[in-house]
């Protein structure tokens, strides 16, 4: 799922990750509408708010998650 559909499905889920994660509501936004790229770091602490719903694969395509994740075949 995007970060953009998860934080669209239901009202407060972009408040409710910016306090996990400990940045402002409106770098969620940013992020999610793709006005700023995503650090890679800040992919895994998503995925992990997320409990799995945002996959890094999905934030960020350009890395190679299959290989960082020692999954690659």
């Amino acid at each position: 799922m995007t970060l953009k559909t998860y934080t669209s499905n239901k009202r407060g889920k972009s408040t409710e990750l910016a306090r996990k994660l400990g940045v402002p509501t409106t770098l969620i936004s940013q992020w999610a509408n793709g006005v700023r790229k995503i650090p890679a770091e800040r992919c895994l602490e998503i995925e992990k708010a997320t409990l799995g719903v945002v996959r890094c694969e999905e934030l960020r395509p350009d890395i190679d998650w299959s290989y960082l994740r020692g999954t690659q075949q």
